[in-house]
């Protein structure tokens, strides 16, 4: 007996199994952000510093010489605000990522101090954010929120063993855990929130809203 060309046939005693499903990674381009960011402040403020230098050039200021020359130094100064993101490109444009998959969290940063966590080595892992308080009338339509992701190791041998995170140990105003701060992205958190969920429930500690600190890191 033989069989039809529309009987199955099998090479192996049972049929294929079905492999998990593992979700992607999720992932934060931290310095895609960081790049966007600089670009825009500094074209911003370099805008303003020639504006304010042709104008105390060509006499267009009101109240005499004086004015005139405060006008141009306080262009002069924008316009040096606006080249910092070029001086200082290099570091403010270099690749980096926060990741969280499967394994753990990482920070991918080739060029500066990259680092990778598994799961099983944290007890908990948080946000902390502080929003910058309303001073200026400016402070009511655009106010910065700075956002750090918080690691807690799950046992003493942790910063033994990620000699490499030791930057991070107890920064700013974290204790007994690392302090990842990640700028001024409040859209940061939700995106953070889901990958915790996905991966990590259990471990995720929610957000922790702090104070307005000097410098605001």
């Amino acid at each position: 007996m033989t069989y039809g060309p529309q009987q199955p046939a099998y090479n192996a005693p049972y049929p294929p199994q079905q492999q998990p499903f593992t979700p992607p990674p999720v992932v934060l381009d931290v310095g895609a952000d960081a790049k966007a960011k600089a670009l825009i402040g500094g074209s911003v403020s370099g805008v303003i510093g020639l504006i304010a230098i042709f104008s105390a050039l060509t006499g267009q200021t009101t109240g005499g010489a004086g004015a005139g020359v405060a006008v141009g130094v306080i262009g002069l100064v924008f316009l040096v605000i606006g080249l910092l993101p070029v001086i200082a490109w290099k570091k403010v444009g270099r690749p980096r990522r926060l990741v969280f998959d499967g394994f753990g969290v990482r920070w991918d940063d080739p060029q500066g101090r990259p680092w990778a966590v598994a799961w099983a080595e944290l007890s908990g892992v948080g946000i902390s954010r502080t929003v910058q308080r309303r001073v200026k009338l400016a402070d009511y339509l655009v106010r910065r929120t700075m956002v750090r992701l918080d690691l807690f190791p799950a046992d003493p041998g942790f910063r033994g063993r990620h000699p490499d995170m030791e930057h991070l140990w107890e920064f700013h105003t974290v204790r007994n855990g690392y302090r990842l701060p990640l700028g001024s992205n409040p859209k940061y958190i939700p995106v953070i929130e889901r990958a915790m969920r996905q991966y990590r429930p259990g471990a995720y500690l929610g957000i922790k809203d702090e104070g307005f600190m000097v410098g605001l890191v």
